[in-house]
């Protein structure tokens, strides 16, 4: 019986991706032994155990950033991680470690080094974190969503998607999500998303620029996320919901998308075939912007600094691309050149290669 040890969690870009590879790992071979390390804290403390994996928790140690107390306990706090996973690894029989980012990656591979097993990574995000790029100095197969991600011997797999997205027809599923959401088939859609908890800055421009869009002669599909600070324009062709539990019928009703560019996000619309503006979040490191950088040069996205999403740019630049509907079906090809359906067969595969007993790369 094989047995894998999957590591990430803390936010949906790194718990989705490690799902979705679980599920395929156990679909293929239902007596394989999947196993999550992750932290008692983070989104996989409930994904994980609900998709019916079994969770292992270790302390959540983040890297210092500066000199202070917790810096002084980190040396002593991160041994005993490493030692903990070691023991998993040990106990389980774990014959390989595959990584998605996170705080208890670098332990994991670390514990995978000193045991002698195979480490293999995904990196979902065009600009990688710490624990990936350390563990990609000696993992045997690196595995990348994005063109040009800085990591050693990395090879573009794209991103692992949910079998309901990878499966999408969206065309087949048209009338179908139309009538779901409220809205008439007929007529062109524009999603607009900040993802589940919302982005302030697309909902407030959305809601705006209600008429000027839907006066473009397009219909609108809001998600506005749990937080929301806007109140529904109560206008005709605009449909308003604080969260969509059908995320795959948004995704076949839409021709156009608004949103943030996380690498979920971006990695789907583009599988999909779906062009986008998208709002890069504002705050953090600036990876948003290098995730739709591909899709962006490909021609089916328009990328928009957050400061700059306002009524006035909709008014100036995406009402006169509503309008424009070979523009629109120019980007949505472009899009799906840029797009990658398989990533879950592709990254699966470099396990696979993994286990064949290739050898790790050298530090």
């Amino acid at each position: 019986m094989s047995v894998y040890l999957l590591a990430g969690g803390g936010t949906a870009g790194h718990v989705n991706p490690l799902l979705a590879v679980a599920d395929r790992l156990r679909e293929r071979d239902s007596d394989a032994e999947v196993l999550v390390l992750g932290t008692a804290e983070g989104l996989e403390a409930r994904l994980v155990p609900a998709r019916g994996y079994e969770l292992l928790t270790i302390a959540k140690v983040p890297f210092p950033r500066r000199p202070n107390r917790a810096a002084l306990a980190f040396p002593s706090r991160f041994g005993r991680s490493i030692d903990d996973v070691a023991r998993i690894i040990s106990e389980r029989g774990v014959e390989i470690v595959v990584g998605f980012g996170g705080y208890v990656s670098t332990p994991a591979y670390l514990a995978a080094r000193r045991a002698g097993i195979p480490v293999v990574i995904h990196e979902a995000n065009a600009k990688p974190g710490l624990a990936n790029r350390l563990g990609a100095r000696w993992a045997a197969e690196v595995g990348v969503a994005f063109e040009g991600t800085p990591l050693p011997h990395a090879e573009v797999v794209g991103m692992p998607l949910r079998r309901e997205i990878e499966s999408l027809d969206r065309a087949s599923l048209r009338a179908e999500a139309a009538e779901f959401f409220g809205l008439d088939p007929a007529r062109p859609v524009l999603l607009a998303t900040g993802g589940s908890l919302g982005a302030r800055r697309i909902n407030r421009t959305m809601v705006d620029s209600a008429r000027a869009i839907t006066g473009a002669g397009w219909q609108v599909l809001h998600i506005t996320g749990a937080k929301s600070e806007v109140d529904d324009p109560g206008i005709a062709d605009y449909r308003m919901v604080e969260y969509a539990d059908r995320m795959d019928l948004a995704l076949a009703v839409a021709d156009l998308a608004v949103s943030r560019a996380g690498a979920a996000t971006v990695s789907e619309l583009a599988a999909l075939g779906l062009p986008a503006v998208y709002v890069p979040y504002p705050v953090g490191n600036g990876e948003q912007r290098f995730n739709a950088a591909g899709v962006v040069e490909a021609g089916g996205g328009i990328l928009v600094d957050d400061a700059r999403f306002l009524p006035e740019w909709v008014g100036a630049e995406l009402v006169p691309l509503l309008t424009d509907a070979d523009r629109v079906a120019a980007m949505a090809a472009a899009a799906a050149t840029a797009g990658v359906r398989d990533g879950t067969a592709r990254m699966v595969a470099l396990i696979d290669a993994a286990r064949g007993g290739g050898a790790a790369h050298p530090a």
